[in-house]
């Protein structure tokens, strides 16, 4: 039985992706509020998502607020023998801070932010429990601007000591570097190091435009004595 929207929606499309991407083992998906990170049975593994977005709903004074800093961890085992597998999953919760009530709130997340976040679990399930070369990460970036800076004493992963990895400053350090790299490039190709296209060329190339259609329509203009 789902307890929320969001629940079912995870449920639905992490059985239909596994059914796809290992059709011959039996996964389930179980909602775990009492998973701790790194706290593993025996032969159990983790994954922990750093950076989901999702919005969330105060059910005391109802403000909503986007956040890009969403925890979510996974506890993954697979019985090779049986042929079964078991994934159990936390969503860290946020406290609302307009009312500064103690009650914990949870998430909502829209359905692509959801199989975005399903795919990496599979990514991180494949190299884990089958030893397989999984692919590549996707790297999720809150589909809304967030509504500020991330504040740790609202965040029940931050007062479990869960350290936040934000997407947007990777992506900005990422082509920070990209940029660095292409200056550092040599300008031999670029016009013998010149730009044609910079300002004063351009004023220089308008102002000889312009003289020579002054000097055309003064020499074809009939002369008046």
């Amino acid at each position: 039985m789902c307890t929320s929207l969001t629940i079912c929606e995870w449920k639905k499309v992490f059985y239909e992706k596994m059914e796809v991407a290992k059709p011959a083992d039996s996964w389930e998906l179980i909602i775990d509020p009492n998973l701790k990170p790194s706290e593993l049975a025996p032969g159990w593994k983790q994954y922990l998502e750093q950076h989901a977005s999702g919005r969330f709903h105060c059910s005391w004074c109802w403000h909503t607020w986007q956040s890009a800093n969403i925890v979510i961890l996974f506890h993954m085992h697979l019985d090779r023998t049986q042929r079964m597998g078991s994934v159990r999953m936390r969503i860290f919760k946020q406290l609302c801070f307009e009312c500064g009530t103690a009650r914990l709130d949870e998430s909502s997340m829209l359905e692509e932010n959801i199989e975005g976040l399903v795919d990496n679990l599979i990514t991180s399930l494949r190299e884990q429990c089958y030893e397989e070369d999984g692919g590549q990460y996707r790297i999720h970036v809150a589909s809304r601007p967030d509504s500020g800076p991330h504040r740790s004493e609202f965040c029940e992963a931050c007062q479990e000591g869960i350290m936040h990895w934000k997407p947007s400053e990777k992506l900005l350090e990422e082509e920070a570097t990209d940029a660095f790299s292409d200056t550092s490039k040599p300008r031999a190709q670029a016009g013998f190091g010149y730009n044609f296209f910079s300002l004063r060329w351009c004023l220089l190339w308008g102002s000889l435009c312009l003289l020579i259609v002054y000097l055309q329509v003064s020499f074809r203009s009939p002369a008046f004595f």
